[in-house]
């Protein structure tokens, strides 16, 4: 289901307060547990995921890992008592994987919980009202992907905008994503030309107020479409 923008699978359970989701294995036994998208496009990009060491039982609300991000930190709670039998080996190595694929590869752990396999949380179609209000609450947009840069050019023309833009995406790598915010009213235009003679991909925009919002993404065949202005 998509609430507000934001991404939550029918198949799982959702914690609310804790921002974490459940989902049990179908044969029983074990459950995969990970963050929501919707804390994930709060925080912004992680940029660390660091698991606390411990064999054994796990009580429900005990801090499993501390999730780091450009504007978050903060704990990743266990949402029942348990048995850790697992903790996901690619976050430490990519941990934008919370932010660009939180109920898949980007998983936080795999439990046993001690008390039977029912889940004592409501299934995520029933908490979408909820979900809905503390989204609007906190003013949490969720984007398709996680920007690994973020440029604001407010008052600025357009074309020293795309300046900026060419010169900033080149220091990136191919795949890596940039959320940019104008209030230049021609920008969508302009943008179809520049994502065009790019070779660059714009993957979402909307407007909010004044405010325009893009998401883009660079792409292998990436060149610059303007060069610096002399003293720019």
């Amino acid at each position: 289901m998509e609430v507000e923008g934001c991404q939550v699978p029918d198949d799982v359970y959702v914690d609310l307060e804790d921002d974490v989701w459940i989902r049990p294995s179908e044969g029983g036994g074990l459950w995969t547990v990970g963050v929501l998208s919707s804390l994930a496009s709060l925080a912004g990009r992680f940029t660390s995921v660091r698991f606390r060491p411990g064999e054994g039982s796990w009580k429900r609300g005990q801090s499993l890992a501390t999730l780091e991000s450009v504007r978050f930190t903060g704990p990743f709670r266990v949402p029942v008592g348990a048995h850790v039998v697992a903790r996901n080996p690619g976050l430490a190595q990519r941990p934008k994987l919370l932010n660009d694929d939180p109920y898949g590869e980007g998983w936080v752990a795999r439990i046993r919980p001690e008390e039977g396999d029912r889940v004592p949380y409501p299934p995520a179609p029933s908490v979408a009202g909820a979900l809905r209000e503390k989204i609007r609450a906190l003013g949490i947009h969720c984007y398709p992907a996680a920007a690994d840069l973020e440029l604001y050019e407010i008052g600025s023309e357009c074309s020293a905008t795309l300046s900026r833009l060419d010169e900033e995406i080149a220091r990136l790598a191919p795949r890596d994503v940039v959320l940019l915010v104008v209030d230049d009213p021609t920008a969508p235009i302009e943008l179809v030309r520049w994502e065009r003679l790019s070779g660059n991909r714009v993957l979402y925009q909307r407007q909010e107020g004044g405010l325009y919002h893009f998401l883009i993404r660079k792409e292998e065949e990436s060149r610059p479409v303007r060069k610096t202005p002399p003293g720019g």
